[in-house]
């Protein structure tokens, strides 16, 4: 129930009932003002708690950006540069959201604690005050009436008459005070419902500002995000793979350290004990020594390892011959003496071990050291880019190609070590490799894969040789895309004849490998990270060298993405006309078999295929299966014709590879077993599977993002796996889809989506 209302006729009659009724509203004002004085006091306290808050996310903002990331190398990849970069966004982010609460709290005293500290004062205070005059006047007047009411009838009349004039004039003055009490009662009431709360509501109203803000800081951080969460996940992969090498490379050096010791022909350095005389005693002092053969230059760096510091300035010395010491003409163990050209005496030096002062002797004598610059040394040489290694390879992707290119982890899944090498000895010997059948179920795709990188593996040299490694390395860390694509095609064509057909025929199969991603799972950013260790591989095992690995896969990537203008098209000298006109193209072409290259990267690895990319499956293979005329060719005509997946192979023949050189009869007999009309039947497929589901590209629907994609475009969209795009219709470029993402319209690739 509600307060009583207060009637002013009450007010003469001064009954218990209206006295009880004004009780009422008297204790509701009291009340009130209780419950005022403490939301005044916690609003105080809530804004001091929002600038404490602030201060704190200001100083953790500055701690952000401060920060700045340091990689390990000389160059970083284009999701290190996103991760590196985005500490300085995040505390932007928090930056901005901060003057916004900074805004919002300035502007809480004026909302908020002034409206409700001036209601309180001007009108429950008014109220108070006017009940204090009313209890007075009350007072006064029954003190009054009671005095009146015993006066005697006997005074005189002229008495009475004054004494009746003097209560009415106190009760008149009475009925007013009570009046005007019961009308500031009942007025403080009714504007408690809009002085009171409206403060309340101008406040939450600059909250909810600030919180929009933040929303609407969030819709354009979305677009960084993606692309954050994309690099972040691509650099977890790297990371995995780069750190199985690194532990490699550790428990080899745990076992056997002096194999994997870095020697060079032309440096020796190490830490030497340098003999000191004085007066009568004679002191060992410990320095980091450094022999550069060429300018037969001694240096040497007095150095506590404990203290981690340079203890003395650096000296150096020409040396003018190297003794070593007999055990019986000196106290200590493996000693040496060391004659200067330009420094007068003889300079006596011991070293760690007996194989130190060997090395240090071999080094300062001028006879060629013993090491090992590879890993591999006892197993390279085992295969040859010979005409028995292509056609070995020919054979291996053809079956990888007719049998199993739709298995997920294609190459990234490896086979049993013993049946590999058992596969490769069989195909490599002229005696067996007739009677290998790479068709039947004895040899799964694993080991025939497995098999392939083995063989590269086994070369003298990698594929893509030692002399260009760091070549193709410093082409990778360019910052320009097309810069990195143009100076990897002209060293391309500056490797070896036989280096370039290989690679060649490796990456176009790599590049149909891709094309059946959404199948086989293996993205071009996936086999990037299988190959190129194996294409790439370092002269020497170095932590450097294995944090380089992440750009040999995008050189690999960058291979496999441009297979067709890097192998097909010779090199522009400098990069002109062609180059620019690449450049005012905004965009790849989606029409290739392959799927868009704005991101090769699902999230996961293994993704279990839809029913529309099942049915897209079978229509893909149903449109490929369809035979044209053409002569076999001689791998072909080997082949089984009882394999329908051997048939449909052979019916996309492929163009010589001929070459130059004594083989190049052998090469004119033989045909690469990839098929180059792969883009047009690739292009085929996609059209017959377009017309197999004509419902799925209807205007206006809604689809979902199968696999993570980072735009290369500004006309393109970046999202995750699972995004929702509304309004998703046919664009004018094949391949491609147009979509609504967070209201912003862009290009989506169509192989990425499934249509809700």
């Amino acid at each position: 129930m509600g307060l009583p209302a207060l009637e002013f006729s009450d007010c003469y009659l001064d009954s218990p009932q209206f006295r009880d009724r004004l009780k009422s509203h008297e204790l509701e004002l009291d009340k009130t003002n209780k419950f005022i004085k403490e939301l005044i006091k916690d609003g105080k306290a809530l804004i001091q708690a929002l600038k404490n808050l602030s201060t704190a996310k200001r100083k953790f903002a500055e701690s952000l950006n401060e920060f700045k990331f340091q990689c390990i190398g000389d160059a970083e990849t284009d999701d290190e540069i996103c991760i590196a970069k985005s500490l300085q966004e995040f505390a932007g982010v928090l930056q901005n959201l901060e003057d916004e609460r900074t805004r919002m709290i300035e502007n809480a005293d004026d909302v908020l604690i002034m409206p409700l500290e001036r209601f309180r004062k001007e009108q429950i205070s008014a109220a108070k005050e006017a009940k204090k005059k009313y209890d007075k006047e009350t007072e006064k007047y029954c003190a009054v009436l009671e005095k009146h009411l015993s006066l005697s009838a006997k005074k005189k009349e002229a008495h009475l008459h004054e004494a009746d004039s003097q209560v009415d004039h106190v009760r008149q003055h009475f009925y007013e005070v009570s009046l005007e009490y019961v009308f500031k009662v009942q007025e403080v009431q009714e504007r408690k419902m809009f002085d009171f709360v409206e403060p309340l509501l101008a406040f939450l109203q600059g909250l909810f500002t600030y919180y929009h803000h933040g929303y609407e800081l969030a819709k354009d951080f979305n677009h960084f995000k993606t692309d954050l969460t994309i690099s972040i996940q691509n650099t977890r992969n790297r990371f995995e793979s780069t750190r199985s090498e690194v532990e490699c490379l550790m428990r080899k050096m745990k076992e056997n350290p002096h194999e994997h010791k870095s020697i060079s022909h032309d440096t020796m350095e190490g830490y030497l004990f340098v003999q000191e005389k004085r007066s009568f005693v004679s002191t060992w002092v410990k320095h980091y020594c450094t022999y550069h053969r060429e300018p037969k230059r001694v240096t040497m760096v007095l150095f506590d390892q404990k203290s981690g510091g340079k203890v003395g300035e650096e000296e150096s010395f020409t040396l003018k011959s190297c003794t070593r010491r007999k055990t019986d003409s000196i106290e200590k163990r493996f000693c040496f003496d060391v004659e200067a050209v330009d420094r007068p005496g003889v300079i006596t030096m011991q070293a760690l071990s007996e194989e130190d002062r060997r090395l240090w002797m071999e080094a300062m004598d001028g006879r060629e050291p013993v090491y090992n610059l590879n890993r591999d040394s006892q197993s390279e040489g085992l295969a040859q880019l010979d005409v028995v290694g292509f056609n070995v390879v020919k054979k291996f992707i053809y079956a990888v190609e007719t049998r199993g290119i739709d298995e997920q982890g294609l190459y990234r899944i490896v086979g049993v070590n013993s049946r590999v090498q058992k596969l490769l000895g069989l195909a490599m010997d002229p005696k067996t490799c007739a009677d290998v059948e790479l068709d039947s179920t004895e040899w799964e795709i694993k080991t025939i894969t497995s098999a392939i990188k083995y063989y590269l593996r086994m070369l003298p040299a990698p594929l893509m040789t030692y002399q260009y490694q760091r070549s193709f390395i410093k082409a990778a860390k360019l910052d320009n895309q097309e810069a990195r694509i143009t100076e990897i095609h002209s060293i391309i064509h500056r490797l070896p004849e036989k280096n370039r057909q290989m690679l060649d025929l490796l990456t176009k199969h790599l590049a149909n490998v891709a094309s059946h991603h959404q199948q086989n799972l293996m993205t071009v950013a996936n086999l990037g990270v299988v190959f190129g260790p194996t294409l790439l591989r370092p002269q020497e095992e170095t932590v450097a060298a294995i944090m380089d690995i992440k750009f040999q896969n995008i050189v690999v990537e960058i291979l496999i993405e441009n297979h067709e203008r890097i192998f097909k098209d010779m090199p522009v000298p400098g990069g002109g006309p062609a180059n620019l006109q690449l450049n005012l193209q905004p965009r790849r072409k989606s029409t290739e078999s392959k799927a868009p290259s704005c991101s090769e990267r699902p999230l996961t690895l293994f993704h279990t295929p839809t029913h529309t990319q099942k049915v897209e499956k079978r229509n893909s293979v149903v449109v490929n299966s369809t035979p044209e005329p053409q002569q076999l060719q001689p791998a072909q005509a080997n082949a089984p014709h009882n394999n329908p997946s051997a048939t449909r192979s052979s019916s996309t023949a492929a163009v010589n590879h001929n070459s130059s050189g004594s083989h190049g009869h052998s090469w004119t007999q033989r045909n690469s077993l990839t098929s180059t009309d792969g883009d047009q039947d690739g292009g085929l497929t996609a059209r017959q599977n377009s017309q197999s589901r004509p419902n799925s590209l209807v205007p206006g629907r809604k689809a979902r993002a199968l696999y993570a994609c980072k735009a290369e475009h500004i006309s393109e969209l970046s999202f995750i796996a699972g995004t929702i795009f509304e309004n998703v219709h046919p664009s004018r470029e094949p391949g491609w889809l147009e979509g609504i993402l967070d209201g912003r319209k862009g290009l989506i690739p169509e192989n990425y989506v499934e249509f809700l």
